[in-house]
């Protein structure tokens, strides 16, 4: 099964375009919302970051105290560089068994949403690479919207991120998304030719 990855830096439209592909029949794999929910409920994951960040991590209910924790490790680099040492090994792993379960089913294609794809190497695993881009001030503006986020603390997380260019240069295709090319067409020609190589795969 061909594996594909969709990435971006905040704000650009990742996950709108993920569900454009959904639509399509794709299925998609939220790699920030599967590490949410591993720091959750899986116990190994809970211990670590436990010993690492102190019980503040955890609210009395249990769930993940998201805010606290983003303040924590955006503040400071080395312990965000051991908070990911323990959640992306976890992640990759709950994501090749999802990957393993899309082709049992027999989906020709599947796909990995994640926001640091390039940052933590998950791109190598992958067989294309499709890159969201959208002018800086909106990416901050949505942002801003979307997370009740200043533009210093939006500014602070692009800072965490390889630069829009960068990503974009690395790509096999480049969605953009300012508002002036409709992503559902950008997504519908992605969408036929990982539909043609992934056939051609099976001959």
């Amino acid at each position: 099964m061909l594996k594909a990855g969709v990435t971006g830096n905040i704000g650009s439209g990742k996950t709108t375009v993920c569900r454009i592909f959904e639509s399509m029949m794709v299925p998609v794999y939220y790699a920030d919302e599967r590490a949410k929910a591993l720091m959750t409920e899986d116990e190994e994951v809970r211990r670590r970051i436990a010993e690492l960040l102190g019980p503040g991590a955890y609210l009395p209910d249990g769930s993940l105290n998201r805010a606290w924790i983003a303040e924590q490790v955006f503040a400071d680099e080395a312990l965000l560089q051991k908070l990911n040492a323990i959640v992306h090994p976890a992640v990759h792993r709950d994501l090749q068994a999802w990957f393993r379960q899309q082709e049992a089913i027999g989906h020709p294609y599947a796909i990995e949403e994640a926001a640091l794809l390039f940052e933590s190497g998950g791109y190598k695993m992958l067989d294309k690479i499709i890159v969201v881009v959208a002018p800086e001030a909106e990416r901050i503006r949505r942002v801003m919207a979307r997370d009740g986020l200043s533009e210093a603390q939006v500014r602070a997380r692009m800072e965490k991120q390889w630069p829009e260019a960068s990503k974009a240069g690395m790509a096999d295709f480049v969605i953009v998304n300012d508002g002036t090319q409709p992503l559902p067409a950008q997504v519908a020609r992605i969408h036929r030719l990982l539909l043609e190589e992934a056939r051609a795969r099976l001959n």
